[in-house]
């Protein structure tokens, strides 16, 4: 090949007259440079006019042109073709998620004054309702506490499984700060947990609760009278339309004879929840979940107490739709169900004279229809209650008895994932004294989802 191409330098040189000829004239007018140039381009069609031949004598195709490839969708890299993190495991895929709330809430207690800063001030907890007071007019509470990030990761494992990861928080943490200056609030963990197949390991809603079944609304849970209302550790497993699952124990008892709520961790064995869900179609869904639980205490000293008994209870919830309108409920019933239900409003047990524990019984529900003016207006009609059979003699007239709310909202989003809304809630709640306690509350809401 070396020799062929020394060759087509002896042909291309003779062709361009450098050695006589025709076009010596035009050489000797030509600058050296542009002379080696031309002799270049000649060598390589000459080339090219060789290659050609040689193809044709074998019988092989020409090689096609190459012609510049315009990009195909399948061409232009993905999202995140590799890794965000150099040590993320190969195959993982990062998402990130929330919104950005503000709410402002006018509240007025008619039997009381709610002390500043208490949570009943941020959103709607019945059992922070005053009772027996005298009211100090309307209160306006501002804040940016339910504001929400989630942090999340998939990744494609062995056999086509997926393994998730979930971690989201909000700041409805410790007070880092007041509201003369700051207004600053901690981080707060909400879930955090693995799922793998049909397991699911760390923390999240209850398994005896359907968070699918809360409504639209202003406030942080919305009908709390009647919503079984958790989150925490568990191990669940889901098979089917059956779901399973053993979670952190926690019991909640009053003295003998009333007092301060005693939040005792003596359990030795887990909650143990199972749910089944009838899937409806476009109709909805009905789910019903039964809970079993121990209830313990153990002290020591001259005055010991070592007890336990068991709660449980039931609770069937569901969701129905009317076309582009649904309507949301939950009844939930039994022994020791205390808190599971509207923020712990009751405890699990009273402690008896004896120092022996007794499961406190009661019942809480709440219904919810939404209505779907257009693709940017809807309104939300809520009814809640609940209430509990407390021993007086075991505790007192101080307990709380009953509980019961009804809240309307409306919401409207100018721009997809903007939310404004506003809500009117009326409240009640009643002690075993048969003294009650109103709250009267608007809240206003601005809210951006990402």
């Amino acid at each position: 090949m070396i020799k062929l191409r020394k060759v087509l330098i002896v042909a291309a040189i003779a062709s361009t007259g450098m050695v006589g000829g025709p076009l010596t004239a035009l050489a000797a007018d030509t600058a050296p440079d542009e002379q080696q140039r031309k002799l270049e381009a000649r060598v390589e069609e000459l080339e090219r006019q060789l290659r050609e031949l040689t193809q044709k004598m074998s019988g092989a195709p020409a090689p096609p042109a190459t012609v510049a490839k315009a990009a195909s969708p399948a061409d232009v890299p993905g999202i995140q073709t590799k890794p965000i993190t150099p040590n993320a495991t190969s195959g993982t895929r990062f998402l990130y998620s929330g919104f950005i709330k503000l709410d402002g809430l006018w509240s007025d207690y008619e039997d009381g004054e709610i002390a500043d800063g208490t949570i009943g001030r941020d959103f709607y907890v019945p059992s922070t309702i005053p009772v027996g007071g005298a009211s100090e007019g309307v209160d306006f509470d501002s804040h940016v506490k339910q504001s929400r990030f989630i942090f999340g990761t998939d990744t494609d494992v062995a056999g086509g499984q997926l393994l998730s990861t979930r971690l989201e928080v909000d700041l409805y943490g410790s007070s880092l700060g007041d509201e003369r200056a700051t207004n600053t609030y901690g981080v707060q963990v909400r879930h955090a947990y693995i799922q793998y197949g049909h397991w699911l390991v760390g923390q999240t809603w209850t398994n005896f609760m359907d968070a699918t079944t809360l409504p639209e609304t202003a406030d942080f849970i919305g009908p709390t009278d009647g919503t079984v209302f958790v989150r925490e550790p568990m191990v669940r497993y889901t098979l089917g339309n059956w779901s399973f699952s053993a979670e952190n124990p926690e019991t909640t008892i009053t003295p003998f004879g009333g007092g301060t709520r005693i939040a005792s961790d003596d359990n030795n064995i887990p909650d143990f929840t199972a749910a089944y869900t009838w899937k409806l179609g476009s109709h909805g869904f009905l789910r019903a979940a039964g809970l079993l639980r121990q209830l313990k205490y153990e002290t020591t000293g001259a005055t010991a107490v070592n007890d336990s008994t068991q709660g449980a209870a039931l609770s069937l919830a569901g969701k129905i739709n009317f076309g582009k309108d649904d309507l949301r409920f939950a009844i939930t019933g039994g022994d020791g169900l205390g808190r599971y239900v509207g923020v712990n409003f009751a405890n699990d047990a009273v402690l008896t004279a004896n120092g022996e524990l007794e499961a406190i019984s009661g019942w809480a529900a709440f219904a919810a229809y939404r209505h779907v003016w257009n693709d940017r207006v809807r309104s939300t009609l809520m009814l809640s209650a609940s209430d509990y059979d407390n021993d007086v003699l075991l505790t007192g007239g101080s307990a709380n008895k009953s509980s019961w709310s009804w809240a309307f909202n409306t919401f409207y989003s100018p721009l997809a994932k903007l939310d404004l809304g506003i809500e009117l809630r009326i409240a009640e709640r009643e002690i075993e004294s048969g003294a009650s306690g109103s709250m009267r509350r608007v809240q206003a809401v601005a809210k951006y989802s990402f």
